[in-house]
């Protein structure tokens, strides 16, 4: 705190905080009970969502004037500071130009302090969230070194935030806009650098990158709790056990514990909440595998929250791109189980919500390791899907094979597969033939089945099925497969029957 002044003396202060790189100049003769700060969401180095309303949001004086001024506004603008000492100030921002990186500036001024943003471009920005597998950083993938000395990519920024969690919603945070450079990438997430990375190339503007989340989190923990508490599946799924558990009376003291992140809301309180006021582009998501042994809750769940983050973010339907776990064993080296392939499959169901899409991993797993190495492909093909869906490249494919039908003839199956997702042709990785088909006849019995690329299908047989009724594709627990498309995007996994998941004993 500062102590009172004589009238006559006049203070001109800059200061800078940690988090905002905010420049403010006070000139005042007296000390106000209230901070005139923006949120800390917005820094200097940020990327500023193109072409959308922009909000200018943070604490000021009750009553008190607050005027935001930006280099590309011919007019300010000007709001007064509500009951609650908070404001808000909506200014537009032009559409990005290609191939321009001019930086710009952003002022707040209020009862004579002024707060100034810098070296701002204009560009799309997109949220990135999930668990580790998401969360895993640059300094974690295959060829580290060589991949973090190039990533000298002044027009990516990064914003990587700081875990924390809260029973009530806030709109603090706890982390640095930064450019990208191998000094700032290495602990930032992969899959999310190597989609920004492919953004940029391709389209020649700035791109702006905010990962949020925590390895080992639940989905629950990331939505709010009165969408959970309005839906009577995930009420009773979710928040019901919750506050009936001596857990939801502890108190939360900021440190991360992994016997924690399975409860509800709290990290979306904290880590996702402060972001609603920002404009952005769209949301890239990994999460799953802590869920792994739900179906119905957690379809019901991904909607919930792909609609709620929708609702609040107020940018209507904003795309909404995810990866579907990786083949992983979780150290039961059966080949017949099959819990995560009935998994997988739910994930594949969400896509059925307007504007979602997923990116498939079956190539590109690990039995042994729940947190592969190569996020190459991942950001790959989340940026593929970007890039054709949101972007409108049409001419970039981001579907893998996809099957549309299975033709039965005699003792064997063929394969079809949508047209447009093997419009370029089948191919294995390897040289070898494709792997992980298994097909059943009416006993509900499956074999592993002899299989030949014909053209765009597959010609599946084996001697153990006289008159095959059902085909299954990589429908186990860790099948790391090698059948692909041309564009390199491997074929998502499938089953044509119905027949029910079989129970597991627990032990």
């Amino acid at each position: 705190m500062f102590k009172a002044l004589p009238f006559f003396i006049t203070i001109c202060l800059v200061a800078q905080t940690s988090f905002a790189q905010q420049e403010a100049v006070i000139t005042n003769t007296q000390i106000s009970p209230v901070a005139f700060k923006i949120n800390q969401v917005l820094q200097s180095n940020m990327v500023i969502q193109q072409n959308k309303p922009f909000k200018v949001w943070g604490q000021a004086v009750s009553g008190e004037a607050v005027t935001v001024k930006a280099d590309w506004l011919l007019q300010p603008v000007t709001v007064i500071a509500g009951a609650d000492n908070k404001f808000m100030a909506i200014i537009n921002v032009p559409e990005a130009k290609k191939g321009d990186y001019t930086a710009h500036t952003l002022t707040a001024e209020s009862h004579h302090q002024k707060i100034m943003l810098t070296d701002l471009l204009i560009g799309d920005t997109w949220f990135l969230s999930g668990q580790s597998n998401m969360q895993f950083a640059m300094r974690e993938v295959k060829d580290a070194a060589t991949e973090i000395a190039a990533a000298n990519q002044p027009n990516i920024r990064i914003l990587n935030v700081g875990f924390n969690w809260n029973t009530k919603p806030i709109d603090t945070l706890k982390g640095d806009w930064q450019k990208v450079s191998p000094q700032t990438v290495k602990d930032f997430s992969a899959v999310g650098y190597y989609f920004g990375k492919e953004l940029q190339s391709k389209l020649d503007i700035p791109i702006g990158l905010i990962y949020s989340g925590i390895g080992g989190s639940w989905e629950q923990a990331y939505v709010a709790q009165d969408v959970m508490a309005a839906d009577t599946m995930l009420n009773r799924v979710y928040l019901k056990p919750f506050f009936d558990s001596p857990k939801s009376k502890e108190k939360l003291d900021g440190v991360f514990s992994f016997d924690r992140v399975y409860q509800p809301f709290l990290i979306h309180n904290a880590m996702i909440n402060p972001f609603y006021n920002l404009s952005i582009k769209g949301i890239c998501w990994y999460q799953g595998e802590s869920n792994r042994a739900e179906r119905e809750s957690y379809l019901r769940l991904s909607y919930a929250q792909i609609k709620s983050w929708r609702k609040a973010f107020a940018q209507g339907d904003l795309p909404f791109y995810y990866v579907q776990v990786a083949p992983h064993a979780y150290e039961k080296f059966d080949s017949t189980l099959n819990d995560y392939a009935f998994f997988r499959e739910v994930q594949e169901k969400i896509s059925a919500m307007n504007n979602t899409a997923m990116a498939v991993t079956m190539d590109v797993g690990d039995a042994k390791n729940i947190h592969p190495t190569n996020k190459k492909p991942v950001g790959d093909r989340l940026a593929r899907i970007a890039l054709n869906r949101t972007y409108g490249m049409l001419d970039i494919n981001y579907e893998g094979p996809h099957v549309d039908y299975v033709a039965f003839k005699k003792k064997k199956a063929i394969v079809n597969f949508t047209p447009a997702s093997v419009k370029t042709g089948l191919r294995t990785t390897d040289g070898a033939e494709p792997k992980f088909f298994m097909i059943a006849g009416a006993d509900q019995v499956f074999w592993p089945a002899e299989a030949k690329i014909i053209n765009n299908t597959i010609e599946l047989s084996t001697k153990q099925v006289k008159k095959p009724v059902a085909v299954r594709y990589a429908f186990t627990n860790y099948p790391v497969t090698n059948l692909e498309n041309e564009d390199g995007l491997p074929v998502v996994p499938f089953r044509t029957d119905n027949w029910a998941e079989p129970v597991v004993a627990k032990k």
